[in-house]
């Protein structure tokens, strides 16, 4: 049982158990997408460099990974790197494609472990060969399993990716008359995952700078003023905990229907 794995893994008496156990699992959000945001100002308020708030974040993400694959998620989208973040010192995005590749390599195991699957989702072609190297291993070596899909969102733009599937759509020659929302859904990099139920912003900003634009039409947004690295399990849970509570009524007057995934 969910509710037992996460127990297991929860020190016993913390404030995380007794969020744990409030969890409704009949009612989980069939696909979680998080902007992790707030590295820099975590090291700047430790008159750190602002690497040192990515190296920490790798923590938080670890977690956030673990965590949902123990509750049941079906799909958890991690937003890691923009194509606007190409504007950043060059020093910074060597560092993070640095722990990129080692995040990675350790890991793997723990991935293999939890029968978790990676995917790439953004531009990964316009990456540099050994990062790619480092994504194509753990794509490959985990397509096989069958547990939690771990979206990575890489060199990603919520436009670009609209426009990467109309050119798709007009490039199989897809006519206006046949165009719809589903043909142009299966064109985007999720195609075949449930849209985010849950969209979680970190460090408190109010913007979803570009992330999931099609998808999160009807997300459920929970911000926190947690500054990425700090994010845990609790947090985690609050969000989910907060996002039962809520009527999801998709445009409609009466509350919609609380089933996991539905549309």
């Amino acid at each position: 049982m969910p509710l037992e794995q996460i127990l297991e893994w929860i020190p016993p008496g913390s404030p995380d158990a007794a969020l744990a156990r409030e969890v409704d699992f009949a009612r989980l959000p069939a696909h979680v997408a998080i902007i992790m945001d707030g590295n820099g100002r975590w090291a700047a308020k430790r008159h750190l460099p602002r690497v040192e708030g990515h190296r920490a974040g790798i923590d938080a993400v670890r977690d956030a990974v673990e965590t949902s694959a123990r509750l049941g998620i079906s799909v958890l989208t991690l937003y890691a790197f923009s194509m606007e973040n190409w504007k950043r010192p060059r020093a910074e995005v060597s560092t993070l494609m640095t722990l990129l590749k080692r995040y990675l390599r350790l890991e793997l195991a723990t991935l293999l472990r939890n029968d978790i699957r990676f995917k790439v989702i953004g531009r990964p072609d316009e990456l540099a060969a050994d990062v790619r190297r480092e994504l194509a291993r753990a794509t490959e070596r985990t397509a096989g399993n069958s547990g939690m899909q771990f979206n990575i969102a890489l060199n990603y733009g919520g436009r670009a990716e609209i426009v990467d599937a109309a050119r798709q759509l007009i490039e199989s020659g897809v006519t206006a008359a046949e165009l719809d929302e589903n043909r142009l859904a299966s064109c985007l990099y999720t195609a075949g995952q449930p849209d985010p139920d849950l969209l979680i912003r970190t460090s408190g900003e109010m913007r979803v700078s570009n992330f999931l634009l099609w998808q999160i039409a009807y997300a459920e947004i929970w911000v926190t003023d947690t500054l990425w690295p700090d994010f845990r399990c609790r947090h985690l849970l609050e969000a989910i905990v907060a996002y039962q509570k809520r009527d999801r009524r998709y445009g409609g007057i009466e509350p919609a229907r609380h089933t996991s995934g539905a549309r």
